[in-house]
């Protein structure tokens, strides 16, 4: 099977890898993460999914594109919902329409071995796009895998992010002490 991993970044693809690789599967990791922000949050997670690819030996592709602009302009409106209705919709479309262009058999996302992810929403995205495209989606939920893969990715000195990527999850991992912020100079 001829597999394409949209792949958000190197801890994330680590327990994916050697998950699919022990079923006999070789996937090809494709890099594309507009919603990423700032730009340094971006750039240190592509490069580390490239340091990796050369640790691990697997194929990447990368599609680069910072799309702050583009992102905000999209998600501005219904922030709630910006995972679902923006973020996995045009990164995974992105994915299958390489697969497709490329000749690759199926796809997945290295994004269902997070336990933070909204794992049915993205799940059905999928198999939307599946069927929009004509193209298989190889669903495995690697949960059972994420701390293992975070461990192994530790281990080897993989850069380690604290948010899922864009600018409001890096806010969202601030809420408590912003509150107590609020509370303490208010």
């Amino acid at each position: 099977m001829k597999l394409l991993m949209h792949t958000c970044c190197a801890p994330c693809s680590v327990y994916c890898i050697d998950s699919l690789r022990n079923e006999g599967i070789e996937p090809t990791c494709y890099w594309y993460n507009p919603n990423i922000h700032p730009y340094i949050e971006y750039k240190t997670r592509r490069d580390t999914l490239i340091e990796y690819s050369k640790i691990a030996d697997f194929s990447l592709i990368i599609n680069e594109e910072y799309g702050l602009k583009e992102f905000c302009k999209n998600v501005i409106d219904d922030l709630e919902n910006r995972c679902v209705n923006y973020c996995y919709q045009v990164r995974l479309e992105e994915t299958v329409k390489y697969a497709k262009q490329n000749g690759y058999d199926a796809f997945t996302s290295t994004l269902f071995v997070s336990p933070y992810q909204k794992h049915e929403e993205l799940k059905r995205v999928c198999e939307e796009l599946a069927e929009k495209y004509k193209i298989e989606f190889l669903y495995r939920d690697f949960r059972v895998g994420f701390r293992e893969g975070q461990n192994k990715a530790r281990e080897l000195g993989l850069y380690m992010q604290k948010y899922c990527g864009c600018i409001f999850s890096e806010e969202d991992r601030y809420n408590k002490q912003i509150g107590k912020d609020r509370e303490k100079y208010s």
